[in-house]
């Protein structure tokens, strides 16, 4: 369990992020097309973007920084995932002109959190996603996590691209 605040008071994750050098778990999510993805569907190497709900500030920045920044990277792809619907998850990217990130949602499949360590277990935000970055090699080995200390904290974006580029 991770302990981490939402504006200055504790709350806690269902576990840990993946430890570096470990297989990061599988995946069934759905993508805004409505259709279901794993892991193995996205070849190369990956950052994953886990955020609470791109309706909030920080996340949509978190999307818009990573759209900029490793969009442009060969052989990578950015996966953002939030518990949002994949017609909220369209609706942005097509607002922001979001073209170089796919979203992924937990519409179906709640596992994700969980296996992952990131579900928050309590407090205000129970159920949703905590912000937290998992970059991955091509065989789906993890590079560097980041889970977010505040809830409004953006991510170190630099940190995971200089991981991703070893």
């Amino acid at each position: 369990m991770a302990e981490i605040a939402f504006k200055g008071n504790k709350v806690h994750t269902v576990g840990k992020l993946p430890k570096v050098g470990s297989r990061a778990p599988d995946f069934r999510l759905t993508r805004a097309d409505l259709t279901d993805v794993s892991l193995k569907d996205f070849y190369g190497k990956k950052i994953l973007s886990i955020v609470h709900s791109l309706d909030t500030g920080t996340c949509a920045a978190s999307a818009r920084a990573f759209e900029a920044r490793a969009g442009v990277l060969a052989d990578t792809v950015v996966l953002t995932i939030s518990n949002d619907l994949p017609f909220a998850q369209k609706r942005f990217c097509e607002a922001e002109k979001i073209k170089n990130v796919i979203t992924l949602s937990q519409m179906r499949d709640r596992k994700f959190g969980r296996s992952y360590g990131v579900e928050y277990e309590d407090g205000p935000l129970a159920g949703l996603l905590a912000r937290a970055v998992v970059v991955l090699d091509e065989k789906d080995r993890v590079l560097y996590t980041q889970q977010v200390q505040e809830t409004s904290q953006e991510p170190d974006y630099e940190a995971a691209l200089k991981a991703m580029r070893g």
